[in-house]
């Protein structure tokens, strides 16, 4: 006897799609027009562990879902609108410091790269070095809120959940360094 598994009811009122980019399959999890996470993966299981507990037992309106201008949006990014991710809507949770932090990471221009350094400036504490790079590594909302755009000091990638590969192919796209598909 074999069992479906249902997906899971704390997302209820979710919409998750995949679709194939440059840099592999590319998956949003959305509520109410909003993404909660993304990512290049195929796996809804590799976006879940990402969303804030408080979001994972919210309900949301499935009639208010709008999948179709985030996908649409992705694909204008990858052909070649770099500013096309700046409209979509997120929905994240966290503290002060992290929710403030992202959002800075959304007026981060596309193919100018800031240092953690810089970020954390911007973010209002120059010192909180550590807490701007816990903000990137918490980010659910992978290329809506771009935290590929934070780089080391010394001009190297640093870190990235999706793979260095993936960084740099973005961060190449957006500087206008590689073809846009």
């Amino acid at each position: 006897m074999s069992a479906t598994l249902a997906p899971p009811a704390v997302l209820r009122g979710t919409t998750t799609e995949t679709i194939d980019t440059p840099d592999g399959p590319f998956t949003v999890i959305e509520a109410e027009g909003a993404v909660l996470s993304s990512g290049w993966t195929s796996l809804r299981e590799e976006l879940t562990g990402q969303i804030h507990p408080s979001l994972m037992t919210a309900r949301f309106d499935p009639a208010a879902s709008a999948m179709r201008p985030v996908l649409d949006a992705v694909a204008r990014y990858y052909d070649g609108d770099v500013d096309a991710i700046t409209a979509v809507r997120v929905r994240q949770a966290s503290g002060p410091f992290r929710a403030h932090a992202w959002d800075v990471l959304r007026t981060i221009a596309p193919g100018a790269p800031v240092t953690y350094l810089e970020y954390a400036a911007r973010a209002g504490n120059p010192a909180a070095v550590r807490a701007a790079a816990g903000a990137c590594a918490k980010n659910a909302a992978a290329l809506f809120v771009p935290c590929h755009r934070v780089i080391r000091t010394d001009g190297s990638l640093g870190g990235f959940r999706w793979g260095l590969q993936v960084k740099q192919r973005l961060l190449d796209r957006e500087a206008g360094r590689t073809s846009v598909a």
